[in-house]
């Protein structure tokens, strides 16, 4: 079984805890919880982003971020057979939707349905051929019409229903994005005490719908350098040529050069690369052709800011079996540590 440093049980609250865009309640309870054990105050905005600050013995300030929402969908309409249609909160591939079970968090407490799935071989052609689409879904809640429409309503949110498990040297299970990076940061301000500079550790929400969240908060937070951690593509699987990996698992946390919404900072890319030489922590470099992140809305807020990023390699991005190499996690934990423990606001990232 796979060796690691961190708290499991801790990984997999988060990851099982229901939360998506704009209703991130239940994860934003179990961060408040987790910060304010660990820094000097916590606040939350009137979005629902929570912060967590450690007072430096400077003016300077970094603010590190990870998203707590996860990919879900909304009630959008209940048939009058009692079947359950909805509306995509966040970018979902509906080929992998179908047999699979959800969670629908109504007024009156939980409600388990499954996506349905007609069987193959009753299916005529034109059904096979068809591109499935998150519209053209329909949730079983196993009750009748009436029954249905007074326990379900419109607006009620629907997440996966999944377990965070081990499986040989990875961790898998739904919303490891971006679970697995919040809890990367959580476990990081657990290590960090006394530092020079004001550590601003935030929890950032609705990432997945255009990180509205972390954009709002570049603005109020103004800090001098923003470092953000996502997950980020690992490819190396079959099917895959070795330049289409992005990452690979077990090969170190990666540090992000590009995405589609940002360039990261040169200079900040590079002393998180000294930083990871000079202690020794695994690392890969990231180069991702499309997709974008909290980064890019710290630097498109408020004025010209560095930035940088640190990422965990994942593969199954979007679905609800997310996997993660614990290695590669350890990793994230050590270098963001080392980082904030080693800067002392008088690094020069202007360029």
């Amino acid at each position: 079984m796979a060796e690691y440093e961190f708290d499991f049980e801790l990984l997999q609250e988060l990851t099982e805890t229901s939360g998506v865009p704009g209703y991130e309640d239940r994860i934003r309870d179990i961060v408040r919880r987790e910060l304010e054990a660990h820094t000097d105050k916590v606040q939350t905005d009137a979005m629902g982003n929570v912060v967590g600050t450690i007072e430096g013995t400077s003016d300077y300030s970094v603010a590190v971020a990870a998203h707590m929402d996860e990919i879900g969908f909304m009630v959008r309409h209940v048939t009058d057979e009692g079947f359950v249609q909805l509306d995509a909160l966040g970018g979902w591939d509906a080929r992998i939707l179908k047999a699979q079970r959800v969670q629908i968090h109504t007024g009156a407490g939980d409600v388990t349905g499954v996506i349905g799935s007609p069987p193959p071989h009753t299916l005529s052609e034109e059904q096979k051929e068809k591109d499935d689409e998150v519209k053209d879904l329909y949730v079983d809640i196993g009750l009748d019409a009436e029954t249905a429409k007074e326990t379900v309503n419109v607006g009620d949110l629907v997440t996966m229903e999944q377990t965070t498990v081990e499986m040989g040297d990875h961790v898998t299970g739904k919303a490891l994005d971006d679970r697995i990076c919040l809890f990367s940061i959580l476990e990081a301000a657990k290590r960090v005490e006394d530092p020079d500079v004001t550590v601003h550790f935030a929890a950032t929400v609705q990432e997945e719908v255009g990180l509205r969240g972390a954009t709002a908060l570049g603005v109020d937070l103004n800090p001098d350098l923003a470092i953000a951690l996502d997950v980020t593509v690992a490819n190396d699987v079959p099917g895959f040529d070795a330049g289409d990996h992005v990452t690979e698992l077990g090969a170190g946390t990666a540090i992000k050069l590009k995405d589609g919404s940002v360039i990261t900072n040169p200079k900040v890319h590079r002393r998180l690369r000294d930083v990871a030489e000079s202690e020794g922590v695994e690392y890969q470099y990231e180069v991702l052709p499309a997709g974008g992140t909290d980064t890019a809305g710290f630097q498109n807020t408020h004025g010209a800011k560095p930035v940088g990023a640190i990422s965990i390699p994942t593969r199954y991005l979007h679905t609800v079996t997310e996997s993660a190499h614990v290695a590669d996690v350890d990793a994230t934990i050590d270098l963001l540590a080392a980082f904030l423990d080693t800067e002392t606001g008088e690094h020069d990232y202007t360029l």
